[in-house]
């Protein structure tokens, strides 16, 4: 799978099997988080394309076209903004 962050020009691979948040901070890319389990909303992020899933209940607030990239794994390749 492939992430493109549209904030930095940045793309890059990543797997499916780890929640993004994990993945965008190996690469030094990550929103701010604060709980990592989908209650508190800090790390909400928007996806502009593609689609995720969540691994457990989404408790933090999000609109429109934003995820909890603590709590979801890309099920295609994803654009999203940081």
């Amino acid at each position: 799978m492939i992430i493109a962050v549209t904030s930095g020009n940045i793309t890059v691979d990543v797997s499916t099997d780890t929640v993004l948040l994990s993945q965008l901070e190996n690469h030094q890319i990550a929103p701010i988080a604060h709980c990592r389990d989908g209650v508190c909303g800090c790390c909400r992020t928007k996806l502009l394309s593609g689609s995720v899933e969540y691994v457990s209940d989404k408790l933090g607030c999000t609109r429109g076209n934003e995820i909890l990239p603590c709590i979801c794994k890309a099920t295609s390749d994803i654009e999203i903004e940081v």
